[in-house]
């Protein structure tokens, strides 16, 4: 059975729900603990939505020193897949395994909705499931998701086709170019705003842009990354 990591740092909120899905997508949730020194053997790794340390200093920042973010940091650049959800994103850029930095919401409030998303890249180990064009509605709750960079480093982002999803119709938090999503140039890393772990089970999430999905739209990823590891 494939076995994906769970981070949970002092004000994680969102772990049990990302386990859930987890399972639900046919996988083997372990806890993985802020403290822990490694990784216990896992195929890949979920750091999940919260405040992180109550996200003192800057969201996700002290998270990046945590002892797991070392381990995590290590596999990943051999190539582990992760995925950082919303605070889970922020950590990912904190810890430089991901350009850029998520500011305050443009609106300077706090913003929850259900959201479109166009798929931008599915060659990544979370988005392999999934067609470039498609449209995927899942859940969103930040208040800093504004995706920032700096202008050579967005050039390059665009260029290498590192963009994974984009906002559409609404651009809730005034993310450059609609950015939702984005991944490492290996595309085994993938950080994003919303939130697919609350759109895993029938009846319990948003309805699916396209209306086929009844609320699962989200699982798509969690069985990506199981087909990408069981090959």
């Amino acid at each position: 059975m494939t076995r994906i990591g769970v981070v949970t740092f002092p004000g994680t909120l969102d772990d049990q729900d990302a386990a859930r899905a987890i399972a639900l997508a046919g996988g083997t949730p372990v806890a993985l603990w802020h403290k822990d020194t490694d990784l216990h053997g896992v195929d890949a790794v979920v750091l999940p939505g919260g405040f992180s340390y109550g996200d003192y200093l800057r969201c996700g920042a002290i998270a990046a020193f945590s002892p797991v973010m070392s381990e995590v940091v290590t596999a990943a650049k051999a190539g582990l897949p992760v995925l950082g959800i919303c605070n889970g994103f922020q950590v990912l850029c904190e810890s430089h395994l991901l350009p850029g930095a998520l500011m305050r919401n443009e609106s300077r409030q706090f913003i929850c909705r259900d959201q479109i998303l166009s798929v931008e890249n599915a060659h990544t180990a979370w988005t392999g499931g999934l067609s470039e064009g498609d449209r995927i509605t899942v859940p969103l709750k930040n208040g800093e998701g504004n995706f920032q960079l700096d202008p050579e480093g967005l050039k390059r982002l665009e260029g290498e086709g590192q963009v994974v999803f984009r906002y559409q119709e609404v651009n809730p938090n005034g993310s450059l170019n609609d950015i939702a999503g984005i991944c490492n140039q290996a595309g085994n890393v993938v950080g994003m705003m919303p939130h697919p772990e609350h759109a895993a089970e029938w009846g319990f999430g948003p309805e699916s842009a396209e209306g086929s999905h009844a609320g699962t739209d989200g699982i798509l990823l969690f069985k990506s990354v199981l087909q990408r590891i069981l090959g």
